[in-house]
């Protein structure tokens, strides 16, 4: 028998960015450690990143909930006269991850978003799980692949991946 969790959404408040920026930090240090073998230099996405999406213009930040329990979190910014919106981070933690609550996270985002025109995300080319997710669970093209011969010029300068590291940029139009 599958105990059904609620997945809500909550906004973070400025007392709780420390704590979700860690746990953040914490839930992408997975896959660096499992692709790289270390956490390579400095946390990852680096402070000054996540400290960029907490204040873009239009940013909303939220935790996200199961059963009232903190199981993750995302930064989405909201451009409310081109509804082209971007999700900045997406986070389960580890002990929740397997249990679905991603994809009703998104859901629930998505809901939260409903003039949304286009969401827009990127993710390292290593991290397989995130492109599964995106792509496969929650309807994401990639519609642009970043490398050496094709430079985001967007991207921050610093995000303490390797020089070679590549990314996708996603998609998803909604209907």
């Amino acid at each position: 028998m599958t105990i059904e969790n609620s997945v809500t959404l909550d906004i973070a408040k400025k007392e709780d960015l420390p704590q979700f920026k860690k746990d953040l930090q914490a839930s992408f240090a997975v896959a660096v450690i499992e692709t790289f073998g270390s956490t390579l230099e400095g946390p990852i996405p680096s402070d000054e990143d996540i400290e960029a999406s907490f204040n873009e213009s239009g940013a909303v930040i939220y935790h996200i909930l199961s059963n009232g329990e903190k199981v993750g979190g995302a930064i989405v910014t909201i451009n409310e006269l081109t509804h082209h919106n971007a999700l900045s981070f997406f986070f389960i933690c580890v002990n929740a991850h397997g249990k679905g609550m991603g994809t009703q996270a998104w859901k629930a985002i998505e809901e939260k978003h409903p003039k949304t025109k286009i969401w827009e995300t990127h993710t390292p080319y290593f991290e397989k799980r995130n492109i599964h997710f995106y792509v496969n669970k929650c309807g994401f093209h990639i519609v642009e692949y970043f490398n050496k011969h094709h430079i985001d010029t967007h991207a921050p300068t610093e995000h303490n991946l390797p020089e070679d590291e590549d990314f996708f940029r996603f998609e998803k139009t909604m209907k």
